[in-house]
């Protein structure tokens, strides 16, 4: 994965927001990278998390690498083979 790729999908999110338009123009425009939106307090918290390859105001984008058939996050860019842009909600204080 080419760290300059990240930053032109993290540029593009930034501008546009992290949705479902967003997500279907990126893949259109990176076709040979997989891209998974979720939240990010799907992905979990604690020692065993994943750590994000790029963090901004609002998401979070994780590597994963999906070359042996099942997707796995990884902190290597040279294995991997897709994102994940997890959408960060505000504290709301809870």
């Amino acid at each position: 994965m080419d760290p300059s790729r990240i930053d032109q999908i993290a540029a593009v999110v930034e501008r546009a927001g992290l949705n479902d338009q967003t997500l279907a123009a990126l893949r259109e425009t990176f076709t040979d990278i997989h891209l998974t939106y979720c939240m990010d307090d799907d992905i979990g918290s604690g020692p065993a998390a994943p750590t994000p390859v790029r963090e901004a105001d609002g998401f979070r984008i994780y590597l994963v690498d999906g070359r042996d058939h099942c997707m796995r996050f990884t902190r290597e860019l040279a294995s991997a083979t897709g994102l994940v842009l997890a959408e960060v909600l505000p504290d709301d204080g809870d």
